[in-house]
């Protein structure tokens, strides 16, 4: 089945000198499924998987498949600069039953064209050929700039397992193009929070994003409110996301966890750690402070 509702792509937490703690990982996912959320991305780019080992990438993967126990999809991202690193973590994500894997184009030696990249992402998708496969799309991050279309084109032709695309991308009129190719066949998972509402009138009903950690409950309202108070919704999440970007983005998001009651610890260099009390005082300033959903 297609994978549907908010995914929340979870922070990886750490001990205070930078080692994993994946005990913390307990406490996030019955944070999750309080919030109703459908699914943990696991190693992307907010839970830092490019700075992890793929040991500590395997080591995250199990964890999240242990305490979701099914109750959530556990999407695993397994992309990274070696394709045959990336058909290893696909192959172990693949052993123990998660609901997808997905892998970001190559971007330290980048792909002449969507030909490179697809040949690419079917390396990796070979580790894992019985679990539905995932183009990760996000060019703002991995400077990776590919027509989306073309990769799910030569995708779908290509690789056995393909579904669909994480699409963190701002392009709506893209969006519009991936979500009616070939009559829908594919899933798109969206992937900018900011701009969920104008997705979902466009035919969007699955999406990833950093920001369901801690807003979901705001989502879910604006998703079944009438269009003048979604649109008030909308704008709030905009200006969480504004403020967040202020304080250092995916640095703010991880204090943002610590706020809500679950300290996921640090980040692996070299981002730097946000003052969470001081981010709190401009959300509480701003009159946004009541939209975060609180861990008990």
């Amino acid at each position: 089945m297609p994978l549907s509702g908010l995914i929340a792509a979870p922070h990886t937490p750490f001990h205070a000198d930078g080692s994993l703690n994946p005990d913390i990982i307990d406490a996030q996912c019955e944070h999750l499924l309080r919030a109703g959320v459908t699914g943990a991305f696991v190693c992307g780019t907010t839970g830092e998987g490019l700075s992890l080992t793929s040991a500590e990438r395997r080591a995250v993967t199990e964890r999240w498949v242990k305490v979701a126990r099914g109750r959530l999809a556990v999407i695993v991202h397994v992309g990274h600069a070696a394709a045959a690193e990336a058909k290893d973590l696909a192959a172990h994500a693949e052993s123990l039953g998660v609901a997808a894997v997905s892998a970001v184009a190559p971007f330290y030696h980048r792909a002449a064209d969507e030909i490179g990249v697809v040949h690419f992402l079917r390396t990796i998708a070979d580790g894992s050929p019985r679990t539905p496969f995932y183009f990760y799309d996000i060019p703002s991050t991995t400077r990776v700039n590919v027509n989306t279309l073309n990769v799910m084109k030569l995708a779908g032709e290509s690789i056995p397992s393909f579904a669909g695309v994480k699409f963190s991308n701002p392009d709506l009129v893209l969006l519009q193009e991936c979500l009616q190719f070939q009559s829908r066949k594919y899933n798109v998972l969206f992937g900018v929070d900011e701009m969920l509402l104008a997705a979902w009138s466009l035919g969007v009903r699955g999406a990833v994003g950093s920001t369901y950690n801690y807003l979901a409950p705001l989502y879910h309202t604006m998703l079944k409110s009438p269009p003048d108070e979604a649109q008030k919704l909308q704008f709030a999440s905009v200006r969480i996301v504004r403020l967040l970007e202020k304080f250092g983005g995916l640095a703010a998001g991880k204090a943002m966890m610590k706020l809500v009651g679950i300290d996921c610890g640090p980040l692996r260099t070299p981002l730097k750690i946000v003052d969470s009390e001081a981010l709190k005082s401009e959300l509480v300033k701003a009159g946004l402070w009541d939209s975060v959903s609180h861990a008990p």
